[in-house]
């Protein structure tokens, strides 16, 4: 480990798993809260159509019901990184605990669209708090082949719950209320409280005297705005507006330039005076947000870049199918849901069998094995896809995808975190958290760009061969099965006459759907070939030493 660990509180968290009575019931407190966190971000999605239904939610507050959600969670992560290494991690994940189950009870019981999308507010707070001190708690607990497993099974837990909310989301839409998904997290994060303060210790970074606010600013609004413009891309327009943009007394009308690159822009110009500012701290012997030397750590700023550029594949598959396998298949929330967990199925399994294969292969050797399962799953799944196949047939290639994940998210986690200080996990842990959310939501705004930009030119040119179909048609057609990421398909299925219109919408989005998969499959490629600049695994990264040995719980 890094030579500037030194002193009895060092020494003490280097080989804690040790001296901790049950560091897999702690596993388990943390996991909890985490998918608790990340079921609820995935199953929203399903069930806006009743929340629709219920609070009159117009276009713009349905897109806002997630995207405040990703982009104040985005923004908080690296001050709630250095905040955990100050105060504690456990307190950290602690009052995130309290503060997301805060924000579940408002979420629940809103009755207008304005209180929901500020509870939504309150609980990415909440989950900006818990996910990067659970990264750091783990990375703290555990070494050798014990952190392999360790990590194996967060990733299978992330994966797991990520695929598991539409089928949680389809099972309360379908029997119970859009109000469930968030009221069912009070007793988890209960659960997950009792059992933390029950079984994690506390453990703290090095103090230092002071803060930072204006490295919180800069970095709070630079990565808002960056997440901001790739989440209202779709929205807004790529570069010229396609919609009106009003927020105070700033105005920008239709066809002048968006506020997308706007947004971009500034967000990349704040970053960069961020590392500006942070560098000047650093050589006043100032407090700074964030320690720009764990970039020289190679394992650290390699596996970062790695991380990003994964996730800008990885996860893309899970925004796609839900709204093709509904909008081509007709199934409903449930049923989606139902093929969606096989993927939580594989990446269960590899989470299980981490510790073996990595003690076998070496955890930097076990990313890239599950990136080329991804990509094998991903490169299946768009095989799969077709209008006259059973979608169940996807399942094949989901559990293939969801053993990839399994392996290559969490021990890419494992990876980055290998060489860094235990005194500054809880920030190292943010910056690496903060490399994905970006990632996917840089990832998510291609794979999106892609589908619906091919959906509607794919379908056009197909209508355009059709005789009968005016152009005053064509593209209302078009404009219409656009507009709604394809769920209009099954309203005009029940219109008469419409058979030849509703077999070339479900072909195009069948094609389109089938380009992003060749798209994600690419850039998780990406990911695999960037790896290989990652250094050689260390038989101490993967073998247990013979001193330490965990007690069980």
């Amino acid at each position: 480990m890094s030579p500037e660990k030194s002193g009895e509180s060092v020494a003490a968290e280097e080989e804690p798993s040790s001296k901790v009575a049950h560091p897999w019931w702690a596993l388990v407190a943390l996991l909890i809260g985490v998918s608790m966190i990340i079921i609820d971000g995935s199953l929203v999605n399903v069930l806006l159509p009743d929340m629709v239904d219920d609070l009159g939610l117009n276009a713009t507050e349905t897109q806002w019901v997630n995207s405040i959600y990703s982009l104040l969670f985005a923004a908080l992560l690296i001050t709630i990184g250095l905040l955990a290494d100050r105060f504690g991690r456990r307190l950290l994940f602690l009052m995130g605990v309290v503060i997301f189950v805060v924000g579940s009870l408002a979420s629940g019981t809103a009755q207008d669209p304005s209180f929901l999308i500020a509870a939504r507010a309150v609980q990415a707070v909440g989950g900006a708090m818990m996910l990067p001190s659970s990264i750091a708690v783990i990375n703290v607990l555990f070494t050798g082949r014990d952190r392999a497993v360790a990590f194996g099974l967060w990733g299978a837990i992330f994966a797991g719950a990520a695929a598991l909310g539409p089928l949680l989301g389809g099972f309360l839409a379908e029997y119970f209320s859009w109000r469930w998904a968030f009221w069912v997290n009070i007793p988890v994060g209960a659960i997950s409280a009792m059992m933390v303060l029950r079984f994690v210790p506390e453990n703290k970074g090095p103090k230092i005297a002071g803060l930072d606010p204006v490295g919180v600013v800069l970095s709070a609004s630079g990565l808002g705005l960056i997440v901001y413009g790739l989440i209202e891309g779709q929205q807004f327009g790529w570069w010229t507006a396609i919609a009106e943009f009003d927020l105070g007394p700033i105005a920008i009308p239709v066809g002048g330039l968006s506020v997308v690159p706007i947004a971009l822009v500034t967000g990349c110009v704040l970053l960069l005076l961020l590392v500006t500012w942070e560098r000047h701290q650093a050589a006043l012997g100032k407090a700074s947000l964030l320690d720009l030397s764990l970039f020289r750590i190679r394992r650290f700023g390699f596996g970062n870049v790695v991380a990003l550029v994964v996730s800008l594949g990885e996860f893309g598959v899970l925004f796609v199918l839900p709204l093709w396998v509904q909008a081509v298949h007709g199934l409903n929330p449930l049923e989606t849901g139902g093929i969606l967990a096989f993927l939580a199925a594989g990446a269960v399994v590899s989470g299980g069998l981490a510790r073996k294969v990595s003690g076998l292969l070496g955890p930097t050797r076990v990313v890239r094995l599950g990136m080329i399962l991804e990509v094998i799953g991903i490169l299946g799944i768009g095989f799969t896809l077709g209008v006259d196949r059973n979608p169940w047939w996807l399942v094949i290639p989901l559990v293939i995808y969801g053993l990839g994940v399994g392996f290559a998210s969490a021990q890419l986690t494992n990876v980055v975190l290998a060489d860094v200080p235990p005194l500054k996990s809880g920030q190292a842990s943010a910056v690496t958290s903060t490399f994905r959310q970006v990632g996917s939501a840089l990832g998510t705004a291609i794979i999106g760009a892609i589908l619906f930009t091919g959906l509607g030119t794919i379908l056009n040119n197909t209508l355009a061969d059709e005789a009968g179909i005016s152009d005053e048609d064509r593209e209302k057609i078009v404009n219409e099965v656009q507009s709604t990421a394809g769920q209009a398909i099954r309203g005009l299925e029940e219109i008469p006459g419409l058979n030849v219109v509703v077999k070339d919408a479900k072909e195009s989005y069948t094609d389109a759907a089938r380009d992003t998969a060749w798209v994600a499959a690419g850039l998780v490629f990406l990911g695999l070939l960037v790896s290989f600049g990652l250094p050689r695994d260390r038989k101490e990264d993967y073998e247990e030493p013979p001193t330490t040995k965990t007690t069980g719980a």
